[in-house]
Protein backbone atom coordinates (compact mmCIF):
# COMPACT_ATOMS: atom_id res chain seq x y z
CA UNK A 1 0.00 0.00 0.00
CA UNK A 2 1.30 3.43 -0.90
CA UNK A 3 0.70 5.99 1.83
CA UNK A 4 -0.62 9.48 1.26
CA UNK A 5 2.47 10.82 3.02
CA UNK A 6 4.74 9.20 0.47
CA UNK A 7 2.77 10.66 -2.43
CA UNK A 8 2.18 14.12 -1.02
CA UNK A 9 5.69 15.29 -1.74
CA UNK A 10 5.10 14.55 -5.42
CA UNK A 11 1.91 16.61 -5.73
CA UNK A 12 2.63 19.46 -8.16
CA UNK A 13 2.58 22.68 -6.18
CA UNK A 14 0.18 24.20 -8.70
CA UNK A 15 -2.58 22.10 -7.15
CA UNK A 16 -2.51 24.22 -4.02
CA UNK A 17 -3.56 27.22 -6.05
CA UNK A 18 -5.51 25.43 -8.77
CA UNK A 19 -8.61 27.14 -10.01
CA UNK A 20 -7.79 29.61 -12.80
CA UNK A 21 -9.32 27.41 -15.49
CA UNK A 22 -12.00 26.31 -13.07
CA UNK A 23 -13.04 29.90 -12.39
CA UNK A 24 -13.07 30.58 -16.10
CA UNK A 25 -15.72 27.90 -16.49
CA UNK A 26 -17.66 29.28 -13.54
CA UNK A 27 -17.57 32.76 -15.03
CA UNK A 28 -19.07 31.43 -18.26
CA UNK A 29 -21.95 29.89 -16.34
CA UNK A 30 -22.56 33.09 -14.41
CA UNK A 31 -22.53 35.21 -17.53
CA UNK A 32 -25.05 32.93 -19.18
CA UNK A 33 -27.54 33.54 -16.36
CA UNK A 34 -29.07 36.92 -16.98
CA UNK A 35 -31.11 38.58 -14.21
CA UNK A 36 -34.64 37.26 -14.18
CA UNK A 37 -33.82 33.99 -16.01
CA UNK A 38 -34.54 31.81 -12.99
CA UNK A 39 -34.56 28.01 -13.19
CA UNK A 40 -36.73 25.51 -11.35
CA UNK A 41 -35.18 23.19 -8.80
CA UNK A 42 -35.40 20.18 -11.10
CA UNK A 43 -33.83 22.09 -13.99
CA UNK A 44 -30.63 22.42 -11.97
CA UNK A 45 -29.94 18.76 -12.72
CA UNK A 46 -29.08 19.80 -16.26
CA UNK A 47 -26.78 22.67 -15.24
CA UNK A 48 -23.40 22.26 -16.92
CA UNK A 49 -20.33 23.29 -14.91
CA UNK A 50 -16.88 22.08 -15.89
CA UNK A 51 -15.48 19.37 -13.56
CA UNK A 52 -18.81 19.23 -11.73
CA UNK A 53 -21.68 16.77 -11.64
CA UNK A 54 -25.00 17.88 -10.15
CA UNK A 55 -26.13 14.59 -8.60
CA UNK A 56 -29.35 15.75 -6.99
CA UNK A 57 -31.83 18.64 -7.13
CA UNK A 58 -34.91 18.02 -5.02
CA UNK A 59 -37.71 20.41 -4.08
CA UNK A 60 -38.39 19.93 -0.36
CA UNK A 61 -41.70 21.00 1.19
CA UNK A 62 -41.86 23.11 4.32
CA UNK A 63 -41.67 21.14 7.54
CA UNK A 64 -39.20 18.58 8.86
CA UNK A 65 -36.16 17.09 7.14
CA UNK A 66 -34.22 13.99 8.17
CA UNK A 67 -30.64 14.51 6.94
CA UNK A 68 -28.35 11.57 6.13
CA UNK A 69 -26.54 12.15 9.43
CA UNK A 70 -27.69 13.75 12.66
CA UNK A 71 -31.10 14.37 14.15
CA UNK A 72 -34.22 15.35 12.25
CA UNK A 73 -34.52 19.10 11.66
CA UNK A 74 -37.93 20.70 12.06
CA UNK A 75 -39.58 23.98 11.10
CA UNK A 76 -37.82 24.46 7.77
CA UNK A 77 -39.27 26.55 4.94
CA UNK A 78 -39.66 25.01 1.51
CA UNK A 79 -36.27 24.71 -0.18
CA UNK A 80 -34.40 23.24 -3.11
CA UNK A 81 -31.79 20.75 -1.96
CA UNK A 82 -28.90 20.53 -4.42
CA UNK A 83 -26.05 18.04 -4.23
CA UNK A 84 -23.01 17.87 -6.44
CA UNK A 85 -19.50 16.51 -6.82
CA UNK A 86 -16.57 18.65 -7.97
CA UNK A 87 -13.38 17.10 -9.37
CA UNK A 88 -11.02 19.99 -10.18
CA UNK A 89 -7.99 17.68 -10.64
CA UNK A 90 -7.58 13.91 -11.08
CA UNK A 91 -7.91 12.17 -7.74
CA UNK A 92 -10.11 14.88 -6.23
CA UNK A 93 -13.78 14.32 -5.45
CA UNK A 94 -15.40 17.10 -3.42
CA UNK A 95 -19.00 16.79 -2.30
CA UNK A 96 -21.10 19.96 -2.16
CA UNK A 97 -24.55 20.53 -0.64
CA UNK A 98 -26.63 23.65 -1.21
CA UNK A 99 -30.00 24.61 0.30
CA UNK A 100 -31.91 27.27 -1.62
CA UNK A 101 -35.03 28.95 -0.17
CA UNK A 102 -37.95 28.53 -2.57
CA UNK A 103 -39.26 31.92 -1.45
CA UNK A 104 -37.90 34.88 0.47
CA UNK A 105 -34.26 34.60 -0.56
CA UNK A 106 -32.38 37.49 1.08
CA UNK A 107 -29.91 37.79 -1.78
CA UNK A 108 -27.02 36.31 0.25
CA UNK A 109 -25.07 33.07 0.32
CA UNK A 110 -23.30 31.65 3.35
CA UNK A 111 -21.03 28.63 3.65
CA UNK A 112 -20.58 26.76 6.91
CA UNK A 113 -17.35 25.13 8.04
CA UNK A 114 -16.42 21.61 9.10
CA UNK A 115 -15.08 20.02 12.28
CA UNK A 116 -11.90 18.01 12.82
CA UNK A 117 -11.15 15.71 9.91
CA UNK A 118 -14.82 14.85 9.50
CA UNK A 119 -16.60 14.77 6.18
CA UNK A 120 -19.98 15.38 7.84
CA UNK A 121 -22.11 18.06 6.23
CA UNK A 122 -23.08 20.60 8.89
CA UNK A 123 -26.86 20.32 8.39
CA UNK A 124 -27.53 21.70 11.86
CA UNK A 125 -25.68 24.91 10.95
CA UNK A 126 -27.36 25.18 7.54
CA UNK A 127 -30.90 25.09 8.97
CA UNK A 128 -30.97 28.47 10.76
CA UNK A 129 -29.44 30.13 7.71
CA UNK A 130 -32.18 28.69 5.51
CA UNK A 131 -34.87 29.91 7.92
CA UNK A 132 -33.41 33.42 7.66
CA UNK A 133 -33.44 33.41 3.87
CA UNK A 134 -29.83 32.58 3.02
CA UNK A 135 -28.65 30.16 0.38
CA UNK A 136 -26.69 27.80 2.62
CA UNK A 137 -23.65 25.80 1.47
CA UNK A 138 -21.50 23.02 2.95
CA UNK A 139 -18.85 20.57 1.74
CA UNK A 140 -17.58 17.13 2.74
CA UNK A 141 -14.01 18.46 2.19
CA UNK A 142 -13.33 15.81 -0.42
CA UNK A 143 -13.61 12.55 1.51
CA UNK A 144 -15.78 10.39 3.76
CA UNK A 145 -15.09 9.56 7.39
CA UNK A 146 -13.54 11.40 10.32
CA UNK A 147 -10.04 9.92 10.63
CA UNK A 148 -6.96 11.18 8.75
CA UNK A 149 -6.66 7.67 7.35
CA UNK A 150 -9.04 8.79 4.61
CA UNK A 151 -5.97 9.96 2.68
CA UNK A 152 -4.42 6.50 2.24
CA UNK A 153 -3.70 6.22 -1.50
CA UNK A 154 -5.51 9.55 -2.01
CA UNK A 155 -2.95 12.38 -1.75
CA UNK A 156 -5.28 14.88 -3.43
CA UNK A 157 -7.71 14.37 -0.55
CA UNK A 158 -5.18 16.09 1.71
CA UNK A 159 -5.09 19.10 -0.61
CA UNK A 160 -8.89 19.13 -0.72
CA UNK A 161 -9.15 18.98 3.06
CA UNK A 162 -6.33 21.50 3.49
CA UNK A 163 -7.79 24.31 1.39
CA UNK A 164 -9.21 23.41 -2.00
CA UNK A 165 -12.62 21.94 -1.11
CA UNK A 166 -14.09 25.15 0.30
CA UNK A 167 -12.78 27.15 -2.64
CA UNK A 168 -14.25 24.97 -5.38
CA UNK A 169 -17.48 24.40 -3.41
CA UNK A 170 -18.33 28.09 -3.07
CA UNK A 171 -17.53 28.65 -6.75
CA UNK A 172 -20.01 25.97 -7.78
CA UNK A 173 -22.57 27.20 -5.24
CA UNK A 174 -22.46 30.74 -6.59
CA UNK A 175 -23.14 29.51 -10.11
CA UNK A 176 -26.06 27.37 -8.91
CA UNK A 177 -27.52 30.35 -7.05
CA UNK A 178 -27.23 32.52 -10.16
CA UNK A 179 -29.02 29.87 -12.22
CA UNK A 180 -31.78 29.26 -9.68
CA UNK A 181 -32.60 32.88 -8.85
CA UNK A 182 -31.54 34.50 -12.09
CA UNK A 183 -29.05 36.75 -10.33
CA UNK A 184 -25.77 36.46 -8.49
CA UNK A 185 -25.70 36.74 -4.67
CA UNK A 186 -25.23 40.29 -3.42
CA UNK A 187 -23.02 39.15 -0.53
CA UNK A 188 -21.17 35.96 0.30
CA UNK A 189 -20.19 34.85 3.80
CA UNK A 190 -18.29 32.04 5.50
CA UNK A 191 -18.58 31.03 9.15
CA UNK A 192 -16.75 28.19 10.84
CA UNK A 193 -15.12 27.14 14.09
CA UNK A 194 -12.24 24.75 14.85
CA UNK A 195 -11.42 23.20 11.47
CA UNK A 196 -14.05 25.63 10.18
CA UNK A 197 -11.95 28.46 11.62
CA UNK A 198 -8.92 26.95 9.91
CA UNK A 199 -10.88 26.92 6.63
CA UNK A 200 -11.88 30.54 7.23
CA UNK A 201 -8.31 31.77 7.56
CA UNK A 202 -7.22 29.64 4.62
CA UNK A 203 -9.85 31.37 2.49
CA UNK A 204 -8.74 34.85 3.53
CA UNK A 205 -5.13 33.97 2.82
CA UNK A 206 -5.35 31.91 -0.39
CA UNK A 207 -8.65 32.85 -2.03
CA UNK A 208 -9.33 36.44 -0.94
CA UNK A 209 -12.14 37.06 -3.45
CA UNK A 210 -14.31 34.10 -2.45
CA UNK A 211 -16.14 35.79 0.45
CA UNK A 212 -17.09 39.32 1.42
CA UNK A 213 -17.15 38.44 5.10
CA UNK A 214 -15.54 35.65 7.11
CA UNK A 215 -15.95 34.42 10.70
CA UNK A 216 -13.03 32.33 12.01
CA UNK A 217 -13.64 30.70 15.38
CA UNK A 218 -11.00 28.88 17.47
CA UNK A 219 -9.00 28.08 14.32
CA UNK A 220 -6.52 25.20 14.35
CA UNK A 221 -4.66 26.94 11.56
CA UNK A 222 -1.12 25.92 12.59
CA UNK A 223 -2.29 22.37 12.01
CA UNK A 224 1.02 20.52 11.97
CA UNK A 225 1.99 22.04 15.30
CA UNK A 226 -1.45 21.62 16.84
CA UNK A 227 -0.99 17.89 16.28
CA UNK A 228 2.49 18.15 17.77
CA UNK A 229 0.88 19.77 20.81
CA UNK A 230 -1.47 16.81 21.25
CA UNK A 231 1.46 14.44 20.88
CA UNK A 232 3.44 16.41 23.47
CA UNK A 233 0.60 16.02 25.95
CA UNK A 234 0.57 12.27 25.34
CA UNK A 235 4.33 11.94 25.77
CA UNK A 236 4.52 14.11 28.88
CA UNK A 237 1.53 12.49 30.58
CA UNK A 238 2.46 8.84 30.05
CA UNK A 239 5.08 6.67 31.70
CA UNK A 240 7.21 4.25 29.66
CA UNK A 241 4.70 1.49 30.43
CA UNK A 242 1.96 3.78 28.94
CA UNK A 243 0.22 4.27 32.27
CA UNK A 244 -1.25 7.74 32.82
CA UNK A 245 0.54 10.17 35.08
CA UNK A 246 -2.39 12.56 35.61
CA UNK A 247 -5.72 10.74 35.32
CA UNK A 248 -8.74 12.61 33.91
CA UNK A 249 -10.40 12.49 37.31
CA UNK A 250 -7.84 14.95 38.68
CA UNK A 251 -8.46 17.62 36.07
CA UNK A 252 -11.52 18.92 37.93
CA UNK A 253 -9.42 19.54 41.05
CA UNK A 254 -6.78 21.34 38.98
CA UNK A 255 -9.33 23.70 37.45
CA UNK A 256 -10.83 24.38 40.89
CA UNK A 257 -7.37 25.25 42.23
CA UNK A 258 -6.74 27.56 39.27
CA UNK A 259 -10.03 29.35 39.94
CA UNK A 260 -9.27 29.79 43.65
CA UNK A 261 -5.86 31.25 42.83
CA UNK A 262 -6.70 33.58 39.96
CA UNK A 263 -10.41 34.40 39.82
CA UNK A 264 -10.91 38.14 40.19
CA UNK A 265 -7.16 38.84 39.90
CA UNK A 266 -6.89 38.74 36.12
CA UNK A 267 -9.12 41.65 35.17
CA UNK A 268 -12.33 39.74 35.74
CA UNK A 269 -14.71 39.66 38.69
CA UNK A 270 -14.32 37.56 41.82
CA UNK A 271 -17.85 36.29 41.21
CA UNK A 272 -16.96 34.89 37.78
CA UNK A 273 -16.42 31.15 37.56
CA UNK A 274 -14.05 31.61 34.62
CA UNK A 275 -10.88 33.55 33.83
CA UNK A 276 -10.80 36.77 31.85
CA UNK A 277 -7.05 36.56 31.16
CA UNK A 278 -5.56 33.08 31.68
CA UNK A 279 -2.06 34.31 30.82
CA UNK A 280 -2.18 36.60 33.86
CA UNK A 281 -2.89 33.63 36.16
CA UNK A 282 0.06 32.76 38.41
CA UNK A 283 -1.20 29.36 39.54
CA UNK A 284 1.61 26.81 39.98
CA UNK A 285 0.97 23.05 40.14
CA UNK A 286 3.25 22.82 43.18
CA UNK A 287 0.50 24.55 45.15
CA UNK A 288 -1.43 21.27 44.93
CA UNK A 289 1.28 18.89 46.16
CA UNK A 290 -0.13 16.13 48.34
CA UNK A 291 0.81 16.42 52.00
CA UNK A 292 -0.40 13.09 53.32
CA UNK A 293 -0.55 10.52 50.55
CA UNK A 294 -2.06 10.83 47.09
CA UNK A 295 -5.69 11.92 46.69
CA UNK A 296 -8.04 13.14 43.98
CA UNK A 297 -7.65 16.74 45.21
CA UNK A 298 -3.85 16.93 45.16
CA UNK A 299 -0.86 16.17 42.95
CA UNK A 300 2.26 14.08 43.35
CA UNK A 301 5.55 15.67 42.31
CA UNK A 302 5.49 13.53 39.16
CA UNK A 303 2.02 14.86 38.33
CA UNK A 304 3.03 18.46 39.05
CA UNK A 305 6.00 18.06 36.70
CA UNK A 306 3.74 16.66 33.97
CA UNK A 307 1.25 19.50 34.42
CA UNK A 308 4.03 22.10 34.18
CA UNK A 309 5.25 20.50 30.95
CA UNK A 310 1.76 20.65 29.44
CA UNK A 311 1.26 24.27 30.51
CA UNK A 312 4.65 25.06 28.97
CA UNK A 313 3.89 23.52 25.59
CA UNK A 314 5.87 21.39 23.16
CA UNK A 315 9.59 22.07 22.89
CA UNK A 316 12.63 20.85 21.01
CA UNK A 317 14.25 18.74 23.72
CA UNK A 318 17.74 19.60 22.46
CA UNK A 319 17.58 23.35 21.83
CA UNK A 320 14.70 24.23 24.14
CA UNK A 321 13.00 26.13 21.29
CA UNK A 322 9.24 26.44 21.61
CA UNK A 323 7.46 24.22 19.08
CA UNK A 324 3.84 24.86 20.12
CA UNK A 325 1.83 26.45 22.88
CA UNK A 326 0.65 24.98 26.13
CA UNK A 327 -3.06 25.00 26.93
CA UNK A 328 -4.50 27.83 29.06
CA UNK A 329 -4.98 27.65 32.78
CA UNK A 330 -8.62 27.13 33.55
CA UNK A 331 -9.23 24.88 30.52
CA UNK A 332 -8.03 21.63 32.11
CA UNK A 333 -11.46 20.26 32.97
CA UNK A 334 -13.54 22.17 30.44
CA UNK A 335 -16.40 19.90 29.49
CA UNK A 336 -17.39 19.54 25.86
CA UNK A 337 -20.98 19.22 24.75
CA UNK A 338 -20.27 16.60 22.10
CA UNK A 339 -17.89 14.35 23.99
CA UNK A 340 -18.00 12.46 27.25
CA UNK A 341 -14.37 13.08 28.18
CA UNK A 342 -13.49 16.33 29.93
CA UNK A 343 -11.07 19.00 28.85
CA UNK A 344 -7.50 18.06 28.08
CA UNK A 345 -8.16 14.34 28.09
CA UNK A 346 -10.11 14.77 24.85
CA UNK A 347 -6.87 14.83 22.90
CA UNK A 348 -4.00 13.73 25.13
CA UNK A 349 -4.70 10.19 23.91
CA UNK A 350 -6.97 8.42 21.46
CA UNK A 351 -10.25 7.95 23.39
CA UNK A 352 -10.81 4.61 21.65
CA UNK A 353 -7.23 3.44 22.26
CA UNK A 354 -5.82 5.11 25.41
CA UNK A 355 -2.37 3.60 24.79
CA UNK A 356 -2.01 5.57 21.54
CA UNK A 357 -1.60 9.27 20.77
CA UNK A 358 -4.57 11.10 19.29
CA UNK A 359 -4.71 11.44 15.49
CA UNK A 360 -2.24 8.60 14.97
CA UNK A 361 -2.99 8.36 11.25
CA UNK A 362 -2.06 12.00 10.84
CA UNK A 363 1.50 10.96 11.67
CA UNK A 364 1.49 7.61 9.89
CA UNK A 365 -0.24 8.63 6.68
CA UNK A 366 0.20 12.39 6.33
CA UNK A 367 3.40 13.37 8.09
CA UNK A 368 5.61 10.35 7.36
CA UNK A 369 5.47 7.64 4.68
CA UNK A 370 5.65 4.98 7.37
CA UNK A 371 2.76 2.79 8.49
CA UNK A 372 5.00 1.61 11.35
CA UNK A 373 5.78 5.11 12.63
CA UNK A 374 6.50 5.01 16.37
CA UNK A 375 5.79 8.05 18.52
CA UNK A 376 8.59 6.99 20.91
CA UNK A 377 11.19 7.88 18.30
CA UNK A 378 9.74 11.26 17.34
CA UNK A 379 12.07 14.26 17.67
CA UNK A 380 10.17 17.50 18.32
CA UNK A 381 12.98 19.47 16.65
CA UNK A 382 14.19 17.76 13.49
CA UNK A 383 10.97 15.74 13.27
CA UNK A 384 8.80 18.85 13.11
CA UNK A 385 11.00 20.35 10.42
CA UNK A 386 10.42 17.24 8.29
CA UNK A 387 6.66 17.39 8.94
CA UNK A 388 6.49 21.08 8.04
CA UNK A 389 8.55 20.58 4.89
CA UNK A 390 6.02 18.02 3.71
CA UNK A 391 2.70 19.41 4.96
CA UNK A 392 2.86 23.07 5.99
CA UNK A 393 2.54 24.45 2.42
CA UNK A 394 -0.68 22.46 1.98
CA UNK A 395 -2.51 22.38 5.33
CA UNK A 396 -1.21 25.26 7.48
CA UNK A 397 -3.00 28.61 7.25
CA UNK A 398 -0.22 30.77 8.66
CA UNK A 399 0.36 33.52 6.08
CA UNK A 400 -0.05 36.89 7.88
CA UNK A 401 -0.20 38.89 4.64
CA UNK A 402 -3.91 39.65 4.17
CA UNK A 403 -3.35 42.58 1.79
CA UNK A 404 -5.20 40.87 -1.07
CA UNK A 405 -8.19 40.13 1.18
CA UNK A 406 -8.25 43.75 2.29
CA UNK A 407 -7.96 44.96 -1.31
CA UNK A 408 -10.92 42.76 -2.27
CA UNK A 409 -13.00 44.53 0.38
CA UNK A 410 -13.16 41.51 2.69
CA UNK A 411 -13.93 41.70 6.42
CA UNK A 412 -12.69 39.12 8.92
CA UNK A 413 -13.87 38.52 12.48
CA UNK A 414 -11.83 36.01 14.44
CA UNK A 415 -12.78 34.83 17.93
CA UNK A 416 -11.28 32.41 20.40
CA UNK A 417 -12.51 30.91 23.67
CA UNK A 418 -10.17 31.57 26.57
CA UNK A 419 -11.09 28.22 28.16
CA UNK A 420 -10.46 26.26 24.94
CA UNK A 421 -8.93 22.83 25.72
CA UNK A 422 -8.41 21.95 22.04
CA UNK A 423 -6.73 24.93 20.35
CA UNK A 424 -4.74 27.27 22.64
CA UNK A 425 -6.05 30.85 22.37
CA UNK A 426 -2.48 32.14 22.27
CA UNK A 427 -2.34 30.74 18.73
CA UNK A 428 -5.00 33.25 17.62
CA UNK A 429 -3.34 36.10 19.54
CA UNK A 430 0.01 35.44 17.91
CA UNK A 431 -1.51 35.21 14.43
CA UNK A 432 -3.23 38.55 15.00
CA UNK A 433 0.05 40.14 16.09
CA UNK A 434 1.83 38.77 13.04
CA UNK A 435 -0.88 40.26 10.79
CA UNK A 436 -0.28 43.62 12.48
CA UNK A 437 3.44 43.37 11.83
CA UNK A 438 2.75 42.55 8.17
CA UNK A 439 0.20 45.36 7.80
CA UNK A 440 2.23 48.06 9.48
CA UNK A 441 5.94 48.67 9.85
CA UNK A 442 5.21 49.93 13.35
CA UNK A 443 3.06 46.93 14.24
CA UNK A 444 0.40 49.19 15.75
CA UNK A 445 -2.61 47.57 17.41
CA UNK A 446 -5.04 48.93 14.83
CA UNK A 447 -3.05 48.33 11.63
CA UNK A 448 -5.73 45.97 10.35
CA UNK A 449 -8.72 47.38 12.22
CA UNK A 450 -10.52 48.37 9.02
CA UNK A 451 -10.79 44.75 7.82
CA UNK A 452 -9.73 42.31 10.59
CA UNK A 453 -10.52 42.12 14.31
CA UNK A 454 -9.92 39.50 16.97
CA UNK A 455 -12.27 38.93 19.92
CA UNK A 456 -11.25 36.81 22.92
CA UNK A 457 -14.12 35.17 24.80
CA UNK A 458 -13.74 34.55 28.56
CA UNK A 459 -15.17 31.24 29.72
CA UNK A 460 -15.85 29.83 26.25
CA UNK A 461 -14.80 26.24 25.64
CA UNK A 462 -13.96 24.98 22.15
CA UNK A 463 -16.50 26.72 19.87
CA UNK A 464 -19.44 26.23 22.24
CA UNK A 465 -20.31 25.75 25.87
CA UNK A 466 -18.49 26.94 28.96
CA UNK A 467 -19.23 28.92 32.13
CA UNK A 468 -18.78 32.31 30.44
CA UNK A 469 -20.89 34.21 27.89
CA UNK A 470 -20.69 31.52 25.24
CA UNK A 471 -23.32 32.56 22.65
CA UNK A 472 -21.87 35.21 20.33
CA UNK A 473 -23.66 37.43 17.83
CA UNK A 474 -20.79 37.44 15.34
CA UNK A 475 -23.09 37.16 12.32
CA UNK A 476 -24.86 40.47 12.96
CA UNK A 477 -21.54 42.18 13.64
CA UNK A 478 -20.01 40.87 10.40
CA UNK A 479 -22.98 41.78 8.21
CA UNK A 480 -23.14 45.27 9.65
CA UNK A 481 -19.44 45.66 8.84
CA UNK A 482 -19.72 44.29 5.30
CA UNK A 483 -23.03 45.85 4.28
CA UNK A 484 -23.05 49.11 6.23
CA UNK A 485 -19.38 49.77 6.83
CA UNK A 486 -19.83 49.75 10.63
CA UNK A 487 -16.81 48.07 12.22
CA UNK A 488 -17.60 46.09 15.40
CA UNK A 489 -16.48 48.00 18.49
CA UNK A 490 -18.05 45.24 20.60
CA UNK A 491 -19.77 41.92 20.02
CA UNK A 492 -22.70 40.88 22.18
CA UNK A 493 -22.13 37.67 24.16
CA UNK A 494 -24.77 35.88 26.24
CA UNK A 495 -24.80 33.10 28.81
CA UNK A 496 -28.16 31.32 29.08
CA UNK A 497 -29.14 29.48 32.23
CA UNK A 498 -28.23 25.82 31.84
CA UNK A 499 -27.15 26.81 28.31
CA UNK A 500 -30.80 26.71 27.21
CA UNK A 501 -32.35 29.90 25.80
CA UNK A 502 -35.74 28.75 27.06
CA UNK A 503 -34.43 28.98 30.65
CA UNK A 504 -33.63 32.69 30.33
CA UNK A 505 -30.48 34.83 30.38
CA UNK A 506 -27.93 34.33 33.13
CA UNK A 507 -25.55 37.09 32.04
CA UNK A 508 -24.43 39.25 29.14
CA UNK A 509 -21.00 40.72 28.44
CA UNK A 510 -19.52 42.81 25.68
CA UNK A 511 -16.58 41.34 23.81
CA UNK A 512 -13.94 43.89 22.90
CA UNK A 513 -11.52 43.77 19.97
CA UNK A 514 -8.10 42.60 21.14
CA UNK A 515 -6.07 44.03 22.81
CA UNK A 516 -8.94 45.76 24.59
CA UNK A 517 -10.76 43.98 27.39
CA UNK A 518 -14.21 44.42 28.96
CA UNK A 519 -13.94 45.97 32.45
CA UNK A 520 -16.68 46.32 35.02
CA UNK A 521 -17.56 50.00 35.58
CA UNK A 522 -17.82 49.46 39.32
CA UNK A 523 -21.56 49.80 39.77
CA UNK A 524 -24.72 48.18 38.50
CA UNK A 525 -25.57 44.55 37.89
CA UNK A 526 -22.39 42.65 36.89
CA UNK A 527 -24.60 40.27 34.90
CA UNK A 528 -25.56 43.12 32.54
CA UNK A 529 -23.28 44.02 29.62
CA UNK A 530 -24.32 47.67 29.94
CA UNK A 531 -22.21 47.93 33.10
CA UNK A 532 -18.98 47.06 31.29
CA UNK A 533 -16.76 49.15 29.03
CA UNK A 534 -13.84 48.32 26.78
CA UNK A 535 -10.49 49.29 28.29
CA UNK A 536 -6.90 48.86 27.22
CA UNK A 537 -5.50 45.40 27.87
CA UNK A 538 -1.98 44.06 27.55
CA UNK A 539 -0.55 42.81 24.28
CA UNK A 540 1.66 39.81 23.62
CA UNK A 541 3.56 41.20 20.68
CA UNK A 542 6.22 38.49 20.33
CA UNK A 543 5.01 35.17 18.88
CA UNK A 544 5.85 32.36 21.26
CA UNK A 545 7.01 29.52 18.98
CA UNK A 546 10.34 29.89 17.24
CA UNK A 547 10.06 31.46 13.78
CA UNK A 548 10.95 28.14 12.16
CA UNK A 549 7.66 26.75 13.47
CA UNK A 550 5.43 29.45 12.00
CA UNK A 551 5.14 28.07 8.48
Amino acid sequence: MTTAGALLGRIPRVHSVSGAAFFGAIAMVLLSSSPGAAASCEQLLTLQIENTMISGAEARPAGSFAPPTGAEISDLPAFCRVRGVVSPVPGSRVGVELWLPQAGWNGKIEMVGNGGYSSAIAYKAMAPLLRRGYAAVATDTGHTGDDPGFAIDRPEAIVDWGHRAVHVSIAVAKSVVAEFYGEKPKHSYFAGCSTGGHQALMEAQRYPADFDGIIAGDPGNNRTHLNAGFLWQFVRNHRPDLSLIIPPAKLAAVTEAVMRTCRGKDGGLSTDNFLTDPEACDFRPEQMLCKQGEGDDCLTQEQADALNAMYGGARDQRSGAQVYYGWPKGSENSGHVIAALPGWSLYWADPAHPDRPARLNFWKEWAFPDANWDWRRFDFGSGMKAVDDRLAPVINAMNPDLAAFKAAGGKLIQYHGLADPVVPPRDSIDYYERVQAAASAEGSADASADFYRLFLVPGLYHCEGGPGPNVLDTQAALESWVEKGIAPETIAATKFRNDRPSDGIEMTRPLCPYPKIARYKGEGDPADAANFACADGHRTATPLPAAAYLR
